[in-house]
């Protein structure tokens, strides 16, 4: 599979195998499906780079780690971030509407993770090749 066939296939019925396509994925976000309650995105995430510290004020997060290693940081605010892991491949994390949290690539490849928002976060059929592309579309809305 290549990353062209990568594409939003919300909101109609669909399957795909979750793994091979979050492996796949070389964009910095893409996604993947866009639902009117959820929506389903895939991150590579480079060495050393984050996701940004962020919060979703009004929709819970659930992301999923295919490959990779990575530190997760929680809190009720963004200089509040008690909660502190690490996590690797097929651990989740789960990250509750208003907790600001960011996700950092500790390992040396990429971070390939999938993230489940509700609602959704982003535009149907987003794709973001780098994190300074998602930050200015974001910063868009």
């Amino acid at each position: 599979m290549n990353d062209a066939s990568l594409t939003d296939e919300g909101p109609k019925p669909f399957v795909t195998d979750i793994e091979a396509d979050t492996l796949a994925n070389e964009n910095y976000r893409t996604t993947r499906w866009t639902g009117s309650n959820i929506q389903l995105t895939l991150m590579s995430i480079e060495p050393g780079h984050d996701i940004g510290l962020e919060v979703h004020e009004h929709g819970d997060q659930f992301l999923r780690v295919e490959a990779g290693r990575a530190r997760v940081q929680m809190g009720p605010s963004e200089d509040d971030l008690t909660f502190d892991r690490e996590v690797g491949d097929d651990w989740v994390i789960l990250v509750p509407a208003g907790a600001w949290h960011n996700v950092t690539n500790i390992g040396d490849e990429p971070l390939k993770v999938y993230a489940i928002y509700g609602p959704p976060e982003h535009s149907p059929g987003a794709v973001h090749a780098t994190k300074a592309e998602a930050d200015a579309d974001e910063h868009h809305h």
